[in-house]
């Protein structure tokens, strides 16, 4: 027989040595510094858009509201009639200006929308080919791309003589947009150098919000016996807006500043806003006047912004 197995008796329960209270102090200060690696990463661009955007435009503030000369000097008055005198003068180079930007907007995205769709579905293996000509307007100075433009519509050239054949340029003549029969110094000229030195910047958007569009969308459609130009209104279209609003704005803002064109290509009847702020702060000297323009000019592009935001339904980017 086996021994019955031994039982020992069962003694007091161990009790547990003192227990420690949790970190709660250390575990604040992570999360703290956790929560705070987000505005840390902020910090560099911050400081970088502190000093030379928001300083700058302190500056300019306190310079469109004072009065003097530049050998007297300048003193802050809070004379702010600068701005409805600089506004009554000058409101002509305003409106060309907006009229200016927005129509080499218009053909921008005329030019851009078929570049950018050829570029996105139908390039194939040439796609990066494609961008790269694209892109390689930039590594030549926006200065010479310029004056390359006034060589080319320069009245011997053969723009001209093109258009001189087909009589196109009496129908230009007859709406205002060349004097003549020459095209340089004009408003077409000024608008041509618009259009072409600012239509990577509608392209490259527009090709980014295409090439993001799935294609079986566009299968799907075929499949529901759409026709081509149904499925570009009702699928393609609606969904590179984000591209169109994006490429609009970084094309008509710029444009609405730019004085190069307007110096090169256009005579005195072509100046527009950024002339005369350049021709304010570097020729007449009257500082006061050239910063209330830009003040102006910036109030008004950023007003006309906002509302297009609002009416294209992309409120987000805002």
């Amino acid at each position: 027989m086996t021994a019955p197995p031994k039982t020992t008796p069962a003694g007091p329960t161990a009790t547990a040595g003192p227990t420690r209270p949790p970190a709660a102090p250390a575990v604040r200060r992570a999360a703290v510094r956790k929560r705070l690696v987000p505005y840390w990463l902020l910090l560099p661009g911050m400081l970088w858009l502190l000093v030379f955007f928001v300083a700058p435009m302190v500056y300019q503030a306190s310079t469109s509201i004072q009065t003097g000369s530049l050998e007297a000097g300048f003193k802050v008055t809070w004379h702010i009639s600068t701005y409805w005198d600089a506004l009554a003068e000058y409101y002509p180079q305003f409106l060309r200006s907006v009229l200016y930007a927005a129509t080499a907007t218009a053909l921008c995205l005329l030019l851009g929308y078929p570049l950018a769709y050829v570029i996105a579905f139908k390039a194939g293996r040439w796609r990066n080919l494609l961008m790269v000509l694209v892109i390689a307007p930039f590594f030549t100075s926006f200065l010479i791309r310029t004056l390359a433009w006034k060589t080319i519509l320069s009245d011997g050239g053969p723009v001209v003589g093109a258009l001189n054949t087909l009589h196109l340029l009496d129908l230009t003549d007859w709406i205002g947009l060349t004097q003549g029969q020459r095209v340089l110094a004009t408003p077409l000229a000024v608008v041509c150098g618009l259009t072409y030195n600012f239509l990577p910047f509608m392209i490259l958007p527009l090709y980014t919000s295409l090439e993001r569009i799935d294609g079986r969308l566009h299968e799907a459609a075929q499949d529901l016996y759409a026709r081509p130009f149904t499925t570009f209104r009702k699928v393609t279209f609606p969904l590179s807006m984000p591209g169109v609003v994006a490429g609009t704005l970084l094309t008509f803002i710029p444009a609405a500043g730019d004085y190069i064109n307007a110096e090169l290509l256009g005579s005195t009847d072509e100046k527009m806003v950024g002339n005369v702020i350049q021709s304010q702060f570097l020729r007449v000297l009257d500082y006061p006047t050239a910063a209330a323009l830009s003040f102006l000019l910036m109030t008004a592009i950023l007003a006309m912004v906002t509302v297009y935001i609002r009416k294209s339904g992309t409120e987000d980017l805002l």
